[in-house]
């Protein structure tokens, strides 16, 4: 075997709103980058000259020519979109010409790529058309907690022992709300129930055999309404699995791509947990499944020696705050991989500077994460993100709906902050591409952040449309006048409020 040749070592926290990333090269030298979790980079155009030709002002320390082959899009609400065909130091040349007038105009590029490896790319300095450096690259990502929160799952068939289809929307019976007279149940993750013909006894004998018959036949007719995803749970399963696992096989046979037993993803006693853990793992399969697919292509991109030692190789963080590979990844383990890592972190930082006993706290775009290290970690067996719950260990982490892009409303019942959040799109007002008050625009108003030294531009008077906007409505809605600054102050009272109720 060949010597191990010198690798880049690259972090990556993709939250909803930034993607952060931290690079130490062979050398032993640190870079970082900060984008938007869209994959874009933000700049100012400065005017256009000739017909195709743009002067713009950013920061993104990016090597020439980086951008081409991006999507233009300018954020005046004009709609103008285009392709950058060409990129030299601080001009693009569009594919389409773009209207003249255009001065100190926000606009965004985005590359067609998913935002770590972009990211990625910017802190090594490694163009698009070239590969990446030879490095292991550790992700830690959101993009499944943000999917259930959001419903943007593919809903799986979900097969369970005859006779227990209403399982997972029975539930435990408990009630969100104790004292509401209008209980609003949420609809189900998976599309369909399939009631299995068959039984095991609780010592895991075969009471009734599988009706392999029956599950052809429903795995065709699914198959052809377009079907592909499946979350399995029989009864008992966690002491013979051997009904699930022959399901599964029947069902891939049948064309079915991704199934998730529940016999391996929560092998323990009490089908309800299970049943809900397996269906969550479908429901985020396709998506999660497919992202991890496309970075680990990116990292192996270009690469042809195929000695293990030098090649790229990806992990990723689980909710329990350990790493695991992409073969190894299971989408019901990254619910909150962001947040863990954000605590490995700090108590090893604490620990350095000779600190056992610590408060972790993060404060993202769309939430606030705060946990607590005393010697050890605290973990959780079960957890629910959203309407979703889980079995799948993970380091006990309270988060709250406030953080930066948490949304400012007021009406004639007052202020309010969150949950709802701008996201990276559109983002703060301040970020110029139209979106509402948040915190970080209140925060810009009141003179706690230094536009300078902000990752993006900053546009103070698209902040002041917005609070002027929210004081108006205010207004209206009580009746009296009230002062823009109090008024603002009150917002960072509520959120600051949220994040202390936390720790």
């Amino acid at each position: 075997m060949n010597e191990s040749k010198p690798k880049w070592l690259i972090c990556v926290d993709t939250g909803g709103t930034f993607t952060d990333c931290l690079a130490l090269s062979p050398s032993g030298e640190w870079k970082r980058a900060k984008i938007l979790s869209s994959s874009a980079l933000r700049g100012m155009a400065n005017g256009v000259v000739g017909s195709d030709q743009m002067t713009i002002a950013e920061n993104w320390d990016a090597p020439i020519p980086f951008v081409t082959g991006f999507t233009f899009r300018a954020l005046d609400g004009s709609g103008f979109v285009s392709r950058v065909m060409r990129h030299e130091t601080k001009t693009l040349f569009l594919e389409t010409p773009a209207p003249h007038g255009m001065d100190s105009i926000p606009f965004e590029v985005v590359a067609s790529f998913d935002a770590p490896i972009l990211a990625a790319r910017l802190a090594t300095g490694t163009s698009i058309d070239k590969p990446l450096p030879l490095h292991d690259l550790r992700l830690a990502t959101t993009r499944g907690t943000n999917a259930l929160l959001t419903r943007l799952g593919e809903p799986p068939a979900f097969f369970v022992t005859a006779g227990h289809g209403d399982l997972i929307a029975i539930g435990t019976q408990q009630r969100p709300d104790l004292f509401a007279l209008d209980i609003q149940k949420p609809e189900p993750l998976y599309r369909t129930v399939i009631e299995v013909p068959e039984r095991l006894n609780g010592d895991g004998s075969v009471l009734r055999p599988m009706d392999e018959d029956f599950i052809r036949d429903t795995a065709k007719r699914l198959v052809a309404e377009g079907v592909r995803d499946a979350a399995i749970c029989l009864l008992h399963s966690y002491r013979n699995p051997a009904h699930e696992q022959r399901l599964a096989i029947l069902l891939q046979e049948a064309g079915f791509i991704r199934i998730s037993l529940s016999s391996e993803l929560a092998p323990f006693i009490k089908a309800l947990p299970r049943a809900q853990t397996a269906v969550v793992n479908a429901y985020l399969a396709p998506i999660l499944n497919v992202y991890v697919q496309n970075v680990q292509e990116s990292v192996q991109w270009g690469v042809k020696n195929p000695d293990i030692d030098s090649v790229s190789r990806l992990h990723l963080m689980t909710s329990a705050g350990g790493l695991v590979t992409a073969e190894n990844f299971r989408p019901k383990d990254s619910l909150l991989s962001g947040p863990a890592g954000g605590i490995v972190g700090a108590a090893t930082v604490g620990r350095q500077c000779g600190y056992r006993r610590i408060i972790a706290f993060d404060m993202g775009g769309t939430s606030t994460d705060v946990a607590r290290y005393d010697g050890g970690y605290e973990y959780s067996f079960e957890h629910s993100v959203g309407d979703a719950h889980l079995v799948a260990p993970a380091l006990a982490i309270e988060s709250v709906a406030a953080g930066g892009g948490s949304i400012c409303f007021a009406d004639h019942l007052g202020l309010r902050v969150g949950p709802e959040s701008a996201g990276a799109v559109p983002g703060p007002a301040c970020y110029g591409a139209g979106g509402p008050l948040t915190v970080t625009d209140v925060n810009l108003l009141l003179g706690r952040i230094l536009p300078e030294r902000f990752e993006i531009p900053l546009s103070r008077n698209a902040a002041e449309v917005a609070a002027n906007d929210l004081l108006r409505n205010l207004e209206q809605a009580t009746g009296s006048h009230h002062d823009r600054d109090t008024v603002l102050r009150g917002m960072l009272d509520i959120a600051n409020e949220r994040m202390a109720d936390a720790i």
